[in-house]
């Protein structure tokens, strides 16, 4: 399963809903290292379909969302777990350190 593209209307079911770990990726097309990182998620979203959802939130198209997680600098990946942000990080991030950030918040 490719990468959902998350919105303020199915913020709600597609993270705070579900069943199963998700990384979010906050980002803008006009930004150089997110689209560095935009391929290591595809991977993971590929690699980790059964227990992993991956999400992309447009920072530009979604504001109320980039505001609510009080997002400044992109991109920036949070881990929700159980509907709660659990983990955080801002830059681009190896596939490693990745995967490491999803293993601690499980």
């Amino acid at each position: 399963m490719a990468e959902l593209k998350i919105t303020a209307a199915n913020f709600e079911n597609e993270v705070l809903r579900s069943d199963k770990p998700v990384l979010l990726d906050f980002y803008a097309d006009w930004c150089g290292p997110c689209k560095m990182l935009a391929p290591i998620l595809h991977e993971l979203a590929e690699e980790k379909s059964g227990t992993l959802k991956v999400g992309k939130v447009n920072v530009d198209e979604q504001m109320d969302l980039a505001i609510r997680f009080q997002v400044s600098n992109i991109p920036m990946l949070v881990v929700f777990k159980d509907g709660k942000p659990v983990a955080k990080s801002v830059g681009y991030r190896t596939k490693s350190e990745i995967a490491a950030m999803m293993e601690g918040a499980r």
